[in-house]
């Protein structure tokens, strides 16, 4: 199992740390423009082989796609990151055009591969990358739910003062502080509705939290998190690789499914073998109707920035 991940940046070099610590791909690139940063990454990476128990051979390489040749999976990461005060939608400009290259370049050295867009704004770049590349829509995956879904159980945890194991919820929409849809009619405490432990107002805080789980760490750190964006696409890969049929939601292209059409964004799927295997179809209330088509909207804007 090979694995390319485009960029060494802090999401990137994350991302391929959670990967290769599983212990299931025998092999993850690490690509990036910039003069030796993929090969130190790697290198430093590797030097943490016998001490964190792993054996998957870590490669970096400064912009040579012949080395991400015959990948399983791809991952894009690459782009500019958020700075505080910006939204995702403003980084549409130079992240579309980098998208829309290192795209095309995998596919031509791995033209079956699975690809996980984490570049923002993450459901427009994966719309993109469905415009432009011809991949079947299986095999295009935006990573942004999975990754909102960790913050949302965070956030849901912090609320309770429960154990995070004990805790299961989901975010789908568009990856955005405003697109994002928390089901906190939904989200359970082993098993047992959260409405039971914690008022609505405690829940309606969580949701908004949730919603700007990006936002907040973008202000603390002075650019984007890093930590869990690299374990949620982790978990996207391990998934596919594992054949696990895992439930992930995850920006895909809808084609009707919740009564949306041509745009990609957050709905729960099966991830196994060959990318999404399945889109799996919840009975939303008619509130939450009404949030996913005002998210939706949202998207198709942002989308319409696009220079296809």
């Amino acid at each position: 199992m090979k694995v390319t991940v485009v960029g060494a940046g802090a999401v990137g070099a994350s991302c391929a740390e959670y990967i290769a610590i599983k212990n299931f791909a025998s092999e993850v690139v690490i690509l990036d423009i910039k003069e030796g940063f993929a090969e130190g990454k790697a290198m430093d990476l590797m030097q943490t082989a016998s001490l964190n128990g792993f054996d998957t051979k870590i490669v970096g390489t400064t912009n040579d796609y012949s080395k991400t040749a015959g990948s399983d999976i791809v991952v894009i990461t690459s782009g500019i990151p958020r700075k505080p005060g910006m939204t995702r939608e403003e980084l549409i400009g130079i992240n579309a055009g980098i998208v829309k290259s290192v795209s095309a370049n995998l596919i031509e050295h791995s033209p079956n591969t699975i690809m996980i867009v984490v570049s923002n704004p993450m459901d427009t770049m994966t719309y993109l990358v469905h415009k432009t590349t011809g991949l079947p829509k299986n095999r295009i995956i935006g990573m942004g739910g999975a990754l909102d879904s960790a913050r949302f159980k965070y956030r849901l945890a912090e609320a309770l003062e429960a154990p995070i194991s004990d805790v299961d919820g989901m975010v789908i929409g568009g990856h955005s502080d405003k697109g994002m849809v928390p089901l906190t009619r939904l989200a359970t405490r082993n098993s047992v509705p959260v409405s039971q432990f914690i008022d609505s107002d405690r829940l309606e805080q969580v949701a908004a939290d949730t919603k700007v789980g990006g936002a907040t760490l973008t202000k603390l750190l002075g650019t984007s998190a890093w930590y869990a964006p690299g374990a949620a696409v982790s978990g996207l890969v391990q998934a596919i690789a594992c054949d696990q049929k895992k439930i992930f939601p995850c920006s895909t292209l809808l084609e009707g499914e919740y009564d949306l059409n041509d745009l990609c964004i957050g709905v729960p799927v099966v991830l196994g073998k060959n990318g999404i295997e399945r889109i799996v179809d919840i009975d939303l209330s008619d509130a939450e109707k009404a949030k996913m088509q005002e998210s939706a909207e949202g998207v198709k804007k942002t989308n319409g920035l696009l220079e296809l």
